[in-house]
């Protein structure tokens, strides 16, 4: 099972890790829309109509003499019943990545299936007294009283998401490292706020020598493509989150930079195309 890709931006190294796949109601994909017209999409994907797997990707980017690791993967909830994701310090171990050598931590925003990693028993010890954990200014402000009144989600995922990103807060505030808009985080990785999935979602921006790419986090998912105007369950702001989406796919596919996503499927690298009043991800060939 592939669970890691590598991809060269000009100086930049960039690792792409699996961790693991979450099995959701495909109802999350657009919420906003009748089920027979997403019955109907997921057909002509040959994906199936009720629940599928969303990929859980996660980066480690290598830059300027620092290791940053991109999102932290879902950790462990045990009263979620998620057997196949939080793989993710697992799979770091295996490649070679010791957690005492990543210097800084990036958040796109802090639902559980991006923090979850950092709280896994054992993790915070293994991990540098100096690590520095960039994320958005309002995102730590939001979920000090986060709003769900927007949200779409299976049941138990919101007390989830709330105590996981409560519990990381009290656990890592002398390490955050808060931002308004943009950041650079090394040379060449730039951190940059967009907001809509939630108020301090953000995606990583890189470029060397000539060559992009964007971590986009949970900014773009399958159906987001073709169908930029469906409502994700977990977006805490749906139009705007739509209007976010909208906009970046906009700028990647004038730009041609390359994408990475959080739940595409893996590797996930790919770029993207405008089709009509819409878009189309184009994958990445793998290169071995």
């Amino acid at each position: 099972m592939p669970s890691r890709y590598a991809v060269r931006i000009g100086e930049i190294d960039v690792l792409v890790v699996s961790d693991g796949v979450l099995p959701l109601p495909t109802k999350m994909l657009g919420h906003n829309v009748d089920q027979t017209v997403r019955a109907a999409w997921l057909n002509d994907m040959f994906l199936p109509t009720e629940a599928f797997d969303w990929s859980l990707n996660a980066v480690v980017v290598r830059s300027g003499g620092q290791t940053i690791l991109v999102d932290a993967g879902l950790g462990l909830d045990p009263n979620l019943n998620l057997p196949r994701a939080g793989q993710l310090v697992r799979r770091l171990e295996a490649v070679g990545i010791d957690l005492a050598s990543v210097t800084d931590v990036v958040l796109t925003h802090m639902h559980m299936d991006h923090v979850g990693g950092l709280l896994v028993d054992g993790v915070k010890e293994q991990l540098r007294p100096d690590l520095r954990i960039h994320v958005a200014a309002a995102e730590v402000r939001f979920w000090e009283d986060p709003d769900f009144t927007h949200v779409d989600m299976p049941q138990g995922f919101p007390d989830a998401l709330r105590a996981a990103a409560r519990r990381f807060a009290q656990e890592y505030r002398s390490q955050l490292r808060l931002f308004d808009e943009e950041h650079e985080v090394a040379p060449g990785v730039i951190v940059q706020r967009t907001g809509g999935h939630t108020p301090g979602h953000s995606v990583v921006r890189m470029a060397s020598r000539g060559d992009r790419l964007t971590f986009a986090g949970d900014a773009v998912f399958t159906v987001g493509f073709e169908h930029p105007d469906w409502h994700n369950g977990f977006e805490h702001d749906p139009e705007e989150a739509a209007r976010v989406r909208v906009r970046l796919l906009r700028e990647l596919a004038a730009t041609g930079e390359q994408l990475i996503a959080t739940h595409l499927p893996f590797p996930s690298v790919g770029r993207v195309a405008v089709d009509g009043d819409a878009f189309r991800w184009v994958p990445a060939f793998w290169d071995y």
